[in-house]
């Protein structure tokens, strides 16, 4: 045994257990605004913050204290203050910023309520549906997708597509296929309303909270409906586009089919997935750590709890991802643009 190395994996581990616990700290920050009220009010004591946000200075007193342990707020010993540095303030404040990252601990919390159900599974080798899971799940994964949506999607993403954006601007009937709570969806047709957007998944509450709040937006070019993707209605589509989630679905290439029987024949399909490389050896650093993570909590269970399931798991890779997507007919596919986060793919006829 080399000692060195257990210290150095034993300091992992301790630091491990401090993330894990704060992610239900950031939680608590999130929904009472404690991170919003450093950020716009500057540096406070914990009796200060409490007065701010209306709640009790002991329990911000420790939360500050984890907080600041963990290097999510700043301390300063001079005056006991807390504070938000801008980097800070990025992260954890500002619901504007590309990079705020609150959102994923909902989803953690989520793996964690539902670790007993993922473990049977494990045993069994059946799968645990989206639906199955805690609620926590779906308005995690919205939080945690919508700022990388908000400042790529319309900015970079889709002008990247070959003439896409030029048609949206004209106007053309798209098809958003596993939309969940349709951040996507709405953003879109938000963007393009000469344009017509039907959000379709396969989750009736996701489905009805997209309705829900495309119409508290005042959206008249999109519509929303509950379909599996391995059998979708509908034709004469110009676009359709799915993100972060055609490695959920059990038959990717049976969905690709869907897809091209419902475009038109000089449509496009956009997929946005996971960062990921082909070699696993490639993928063993922290964006790889996540993503296997919640792949083996959340994708592979969903993947497999559908007929035909071939679990490609979040870190599928282009090659995989590729190989399903011309198994269903397409004849054109290539990387059109990526992030540290996700990869874009177009796929055409």
């Amino acid at each position: 045994m080399n000692e060195e190395k257990l210290n150095q994996l034993l300091g992992k581990m301790v630091g491990d257990l401090g993330a894990a616990v704060n992610g239900a700290l950031v939680i608590i920050g999130d929904k009472l605004g404690l991170y919003r009220s450093l950020h716009k009010d500057g540096a406070m004591t914990s009796h200060q913050l409490a007065k701010a946000t209306g709640t009790a200075e002991r329990y911000i007193r420790e939360w500050l204290s984890a907080q600041a342990a963990q290097g999510y707020v700043e301390y300063n010993s001079t005056d006991s203050t807390f504070s938000l540095s801008p980097e800070q303030a990025m992260v954890f404040a500002d619901s504007e910023s590309p990079v705020i990252m609150t959102g994923g601990f909902y989803a953690v919390s989520s793996v964690y309520h539902d670790e007993p159900h993922v473990a049977e599974a494990f045993k069994t080798g059946k799968g645990v549906s989206w639906g199955d899971h805690c609620s926590c799940l779906f308005c995690g994964t919205e939080k945690f997708f919508r700022p990388s949506y908000k400042h790529n999607l319309v900015q970079a993403w889709i002008p990247a597509l070959d003439g896409v954006e030029e048609k949206l601007k004209k106007g053309i009937k798209v098809a958003d296929i596993g939309c969940g709570h349709a951040v996507s969806t709405m953003l879109m047709a938000e963007a393009y309303p000469n344009s017509t957007f039907v959000g379709m998944d396969i989750h009736p509450p996701s489905i009805e909270h997209a309705t829900r709040v495309g119409k508290e937006m005042g959206l008249t070019n999109v519509s929303f409906e509950i379909a599996d993707a391995t059998n979708l209605s509908g034709s004469g589509f110009d676009f359709a586009a799915s993100f972060d989630c055609l490695h959920d679905m059990g038959d990717p290439a049976a969905v690709a089919a869907q897809v091209k029987n419902i475009l038109t024949p000089d449509g496009s399909w956009m997929i946005v997935e996971p960062f990921a490389n082909d070699d696993l050896a490639d993928n063993l650093n922290p964006v790889g750590s996540t993503y296997y993570g919640f792949s083996t909590m959340v994708c592979v269970p969903s993947s497999l709890s559908q007929p035909n399931a071939k679990a490609l798991g979040a870190q599928a890779g282009e090659a995989r991802v590729r190989k399903e997507v011309i198994e269903g007919g397409f004849n054109h596919f290539r990387r059109a643009s990526e992030t540290p986060f996700n990869l874009i793919y177009e796929a055409r006829s």
